[in-house]
Formats: C-alpha cells, sequence, structure tokens
C-alpha cells in the first residue's frame, strides 16, 4: 500500500495508487476515492481512472475524478472538490502524484 497522509478523520492523501492498493484503502476504511490526476499526465503511464473507478466499485468504493494540472488549482475546482466532500460518504482518500493538489483542494475547500 503506498503511504498516506491523514489530514484529519474525514480525508487522506496519497501519491499515485494502483488496482491493487484499493484492497489496502477499503481495508483501512475508506468509503471514497477522488483522484486529481490527469489520466494524460506523464504520457499516461498510469492506471487511468476510468479503470480504478471500475476496480473501487467491485470494492464497494465511491470514485471521482476532478482532474487538476499541476499549477493550475482554480476556483471552480475547489467549488467541486468541496461539493465532493459534502456528498461522498467518508472517510475519503484523495490522490495525485504527489498528494500536492489533493492536499490544496483540501485546504483551499475549508
Amino acid at each position: 500500500m503506498k503511504p498516506m497522509t491523514r489530514i484529519d478523520d474525514n480525508f487522506s492523501t496519497s501519491p499515485q495508487i494502483d488496482a491493487e492498493d484499493l484492497i489496502d484503502i477499503k481495508a483501512a476504511g475508506f468509503k471514497s476515492v477522488i483522484c486529481n490526476r490527469p489520466d494524460s499526465e506523464d504520457g499516461g503511464h498510469h492506471p487511468n481512472h476510468d479503470f480504478l473507478a471500475s476496480e473501487a466499485s467491485k470494492l464497494g468504493l465511491e470514485f471521482s475524478y476532478l482532474p487538476v494540472v499541476p499549477g493550475q488549482i482554480n476556483d471552480s475546482h475547489v467549488v467541486q472538490f468541496k461539493t465532493l466532500m459534502n456528498e461522498l460518504p467518508g472517510p475519503t482518500l484523495g490522490y495525485c502524484r504527489l498528494e500536492l493538489r489533493s492536499k490544496a483542494l483540501y485546504e483551499r475547500s475549508r
């Protein structure tokens, strides 16, 4: 399992996850996952969100895709993230390449 950073009781972050990580994410008590990494980032050399969403669904995890290009978080992203956090069952794990976008979105949405 990838290392996770606990932000608070309802939100943690992680670097890029793989399908195998979803079992551990579920076992750790998470109910939802938010992907903040665009599928095309790094030439797509990581699992795309559709595949991970399908695998998450098989485990009973909610999965949402809110891609953000590094260094380009805007108010619309923050509003969308806040809406997801209000609607998804928690606790929630947000991930991107290095956790930074997921952490920044959470901080700005509070």
